[in-house]
């Protein structure tokens, strides 16, 4: 990894360093940070924090986190070390594989636990040519084990926050277990009557709560694009623009 780029965050509140090629972060790390519902004081984990942007936007959002990321990948992970002292939020970065932690973090158990798993399975499409894009977009641990890895740091009532596509459903449905309760999921739809293209999932460990599929978040106004301003809804381009946080819908 050698030529990187200045990216702005949260309307600018936060410049991040990421690879010019490679896995660059965008909307969904953003949205991640803003769903989970963390309050001063308490503990988070993000398994695979890639550069960061999620703890990042969440520390900015929420003063007084204790901040911890997992990411297997050195040079991401020096670049998630970096871009947390650049932008003065205490973030601790440990390198591993979320299948095989270090003993000490093992030992510890958090509030939350934050991921944005690999989206795309490898038994189709083509792989990324880059090493590091491919390693954060093809999924090689199944995200079965990311789900029993995250619920195994969680402590009693904590919370579990997670973005995915929608056609992995399925599959984040069934690795859901009896750990995990209060399980909701949020789809994220492009614009009104459209199908969603991502999912928000929350579930608490220990909750007894019954499953929820909320109605969907729209994230931009309008049938189509229509200039070249963005066009988010008012309550996404909060969370985008002014890190607010996403407030679930009630259903």
């Amino acid at each position: 990894m050698t030529a990187l780029t200045e990216d702005a965050f949260l309307g600018g509140r936060l410049c991040v360093a990421q690879p010019a090629r490679g896995y660059r972060a965008g909307a969904d790390p953003v949205l991640l940070a803003a769903a989970v519902p963390a309050r001063p004081g308490e503990t988070v984990l993000e398994l695979g924090c890639g550069t960061g942007v999620a703890s990042l936007c969440l520390g900015a959002r929420v003063p007084g986190l204790h901040l911890t990321g997992v990411e297997r990948q050195p040079a991401y992970a020096a670049l998630a070390r970096q871009n947390a002292a650049r932008n003065a939020i205490a973030l601790s970065v440990v390198e591993a594989d979320l299948a095989a932690l270090p003993a000490d973090l093992r030992a510890q158990s958090f509030d939350h636990v934050l991921a944005n798993p690999p989206y795309y399975l490898r038994t189709g499409g083509t792989p990324a040519a880059d090493a590091g894009r491919e390693a954060a977009l093809g999924e090689e641990t199944p995200l079965a084990l990311w789900l029993d890895s995250a619920t195994r740091r969680l402590a009693p009532g904590g919370w579990l926050t997670l973005i995915q596509r929608a056609e992995r459903l399925p599959a984040l449905v069934s690795a859901l277990d009896s750990r995990l309760g209060n399980a909701a999921i949020l789809p994220l739809a492009p614009r009104a009557g459209r199908p969603a293209k991502l999912i928000l999932l929350r579930a608490r460990k220990g909750g007894r709560g019954a499953f929820r599929l909320l109605p969907p978040l729209v994230l931009h106004a309008g049938d189509r694009h229509r200039s070249d301003k963005d066009d988010y809804a008012p309550e996404v381009a909060a969370v985008l623009r002014q890190g607010a946080a996403l407030v679930w819908p009630e259903g």
